[in-house]
């Protein structure tokens, strides 16, 4: 699918993380990519994060997934929707979806979630803490978008969701099928199914918090150092008051901490892995046969195209201009020359066909045994 009336410099420049903005149908040829009974099937399967939402007079119920199969025929008159996370991790119609916004970086992307709603349905006024395109797959959504919220924004007392206790809209608009709505970061909304068979496709994006990276950064470090790494203070001499902390002694602590923590080439890569770990590593999507890059040369001389797996994560950091660091699914991978080349191709697109020139490339095709080993990639299956 193509956007075609989506100017992304104008957008970046005047709305990406500044204001709420409806974008009517742009796409040349749209398409719902799932139908509603497929999503409900995985729903349904272990190992697929999913929520079911009822609105009840007075309150809102929430069930987690896996569903029992039967459970949608008891749903009675209360509104309702099904949510089902990382849907692109198993629709490859779906993950097409996320291709058109590949204007914000591979590694901010989070997953598609596609949601469903009997009339009525919704998930109740709230607002998150990502950049999100909500896409009308089917039917129709009445969505509203209300002020900017934070942590002393009042809530709703309830122990599954995290809604506002109080929502006034200031814009309102119903989206048919192809719209777009983007959400920054922190906007109240909510959305409302007009009529049944409404399904909505959100594109998130994710944004590290300050204080997660300093946890998991700092938790990085602390790992791999050594218990003797110790104060010491070989040039000691006396001081007029012991229960002082000297101005010395502070500056040599505090720059024990900061010679680790601003180490940047090796933040660059503990966050290169960090950011590229799969939404559920323990997911295994490794081939049941290991691939050598012995194997591998006759099949590449063929053309047969390399895709990703949808659930895989791919970015790069340049060293230089002749070097980079690759990371895919919380994996480095030290590239230069023809195996550098190969590993920008991959990052760019979800599909490429090795050009016969890289196919006899021993760096090449190590990297890509390995990235084949690990589940990251494949061979385009005939359609």
């Amino acid at each position: 699918m193509k956007i075609n009336k989506l100017d992304i410099d104008h957008f970046l420049r005047d709305a990406w993380q500044k204001k709420p903005l409806l974008i009517r149908n742009p796409w040349a040829d749209w398409a719902n990519p799932l139908e509603p009974e497929e999503l409900a099937g995985l729903a349904c399967e272990e190992g697929v994060e999913s929520r079911l939402i009822e609105r009840t007079r007075d309150d809102w119920t929430l069930a987690h997934g896996p569903l029992p199969e039967d459970r949608f025929g008891k749903l009675g008159k209360n509104p309702w929707t099904l949510l089902v996370q990382a849907v692109d991790h198993h629709v490859p119609a779906v993950a097409a979806l996320i291709e058109p916004f590949r204007f914000v970086p591979n590694w901010r992307i989070d997953d598609v979630m596609v949601s469903y709603a009997a009339d009525g349905g919704g998930v109740g006024p709230h607002f998150d803490q990502y950049d999100v395109f909500l896409v009308q797959g089917l039917g129709r959504r009445r969505w509203r978008v209300g002020p900017l919220c934070d942590e002393s924004t009042p809530l709703l007392p309830h122990q599954d969701l995290r809604l506002l206790a109080g929502f006034e809209a200031t814009e309102e608009w119903v989206l048919e099928p192809g719209d777009i709505l983007y959400v920054p970061p922190g906007f109240a909304h909510d959305g409302i199914a007009v009529g049944d068979d409404c399904m909505t496709y959100s594109i998130g994006f994710r944004a590290p918090s300050r204080s997660e990276l300093i946890t998991d950064w700092c938790d990085h470090l602390v790992a791999d150092m050594p218990d003797d790494d110790r104060y010491a203070d070989p040039d000691l001499t006396t001081q007029d008051n012991p229960g002082e902390i000297s101005a010395t002694a502070l500056a040599r602590l505090h720059a024990m901490i900061m010679e680790k923590v601003a180490d940047r080439d090796g933040f660059a890569r503990w966050f290169g892995s960090h950011s590229s770990t799969r939404k559920y590593p323990d997911m295994d999507w490794q081939p049941e046969e290991p691939v050598s890059a012995g194997d591998l040369a006759e099949v590449l001389a063929d053309a047969i195209p390399l895709c990703r797996n949808p659930a895989s994560r791919f970015s790069f950091i340049r060293q230089g201009d002749d070097a980079l660091l690759l990371f895919v699914d919380g994996e480095c991978f030290e590239c230069a020359g023809e195996a550098m080349e190969i590993a920008e191709q991959i990052c760019a697109q979800d599909s490429i066909a090795v050009a016969p020139a890289l196919a006899g490339s021993a760096a090449v095709l190590d990297l890509i045994a390995a990235l084949m080993n690990q589940g990251s990639l494949a061979f385009e299956e005939e359609d």
